[in-house]
């Protein structure tokens, strides 16, 4: 199957890539194309999809809590001490009511 020069050029716009007209003329889609119909013709039925070729497993680890009672000395560092006292960061107003 063999692409006019015009055809390449109305894919080009339709996928949104600019290819110089020189360019054009040496584009050699047509292998392309018929390596996709071959891709094509495969016989996939007895095979089951999968998301990712590589089957790993993530490590898991439990759920410890290692630096936890750890609120006073991150509040310490606040700006603004206002809300220290109750546990809570103090923050400008950003609305009005």
């Amino acid at each position: 199957m063999a692409f006019s020069k015009q055809q390449l050029q109305k894919f080009a716009d339709l996928i949104k890539i600019d290819i110089p007209e020189e360019k054009l003329e040496s584009m050699n889609i047509d292998s392309v194309i018929d390596w996709l119909d071959k891709l094509q013709k495969i016989d996939t039925s007895g095979v089951e999809p999968m998301l990712n070729p590589a089957e790993h497993k993530l490590p898991q680890r439990q759920d410890i809590v290692t630096d936890g009672n750890i609120r006073d000395e991150i509040l310490a560092n606040t700006p603004d001490k206002t809300g220290n006292s109750r546990g809570y960061f103090a923050v400008p107003k950003v609305m009005d009511e």
